[in-house]
Parts: structure tokens; sequence; C-alpha cells
């Protein structure tokens, strides 16, 4: 039970963090997970990145329906959290770059418009773009969050 309830904390200060728009700590408990929940054969693959981030967020069904590679119209969102009525928890879109930027990520949310699919769920979507550059000798993640008003 001690590693269930350690694997439901670190999920519940995932969401927590990206509520709060805390793009660092998002970034750190994505490097946990992914070294937690990924093969070292399959590390270096964006498929596995997006189920490690779907690990990562397996509170989340309590506050959001989560949809990965949700259609938008210019694209795929990589996953989409439609929350539930009455959760009060703001809808997000989060796209995941693999050898680019978190920033390319944010850039592509807004260039595809994919935030727009989630209009009739909230005023503010969070847009949070996860990056890993697989190259990198300390295999980091970085993450940018921001929040916008949908027209």
């Amino acid at each position: 039970w001690g590693k269930i309830a350690a694997a439901i904390k670190q999920s519940n200060a995932l969401l927590a963090a990206t509520l709060s728009k805390d793009a660092d700590k998002v970034a750190e408990i994505i490097d946990q997970a992914h070294d937690a929940y990924t093969s070292i054969l399959k590390y270096n693959d964006e498929n596995s990145l997006s189920c490690v981030i779907t690990m990562a967020y397996f509170t989340a069904p309590q506050y959001y329906t989560v949809i990965r590679e949700l259609p938008t119209g210019k694209g795929f969102a990589d996953l989409a959290f439609i929350p539930h009525k009455k959760s009060g928890k703001p809808p997000m879109i989060i796209e995941l770059k693999w050898d680019k930027t978190a920033d390319t990520a944010i850039r592509q949310i807004k260039e595809k418009r994919y935030a727009g699919v989630l209009k009739d769920f909230g005023d503010e979507i969070l847009s949070v773009g996860i990056s890993y550059d697989k190259e990198s000798e300390d295999k980091k993640h970085s993450c940018v969050i921001e929040s916008a008003k949908e027209v």
C-alpha cells in the first residue's frame, strides 16, 4: 500500500502544480514519473511519454474526462482534460514535444487553436506544453503553462 499511496500523492501533487501553473514542479514530477513508468528501451519515444503523462495524472479522472488525441479540426491535441460539471476545475490541453521546446508545444496549441474545442467547458483554459530532449544527459523535462480566455 505504501507505493500506491505515494503514487496517489504524486498524482495529486502533479494536478495541483498544473492548476497553480507551477511549471517547474510539473516538470520535476514528470521527470520522476517518466523514470518510474517507462522501460529504458522505450524511454525515447513520444508514445511512451504520452502514456507516462496519462499515468502521472491518474487521479485526474475524479475531476476530468481525459481524452488522448482529441480531434480539434486543425489537428489532434495530445491530451484534453474536460472538467466534470461542478468540479470547479478549468479545462486543459496538454501538448507533448520530444526534441523540441515546451514553448513550441504552446505555440502549436495556439496556432492550431486546440483550446477552441474546450470553450464550452470553461472560460479559462490552461494550455500546458511539456517537452523532453532525448539527447540530454540528465533526461530533464521542461514545462510551460499558460492560461487564456478563449473567444
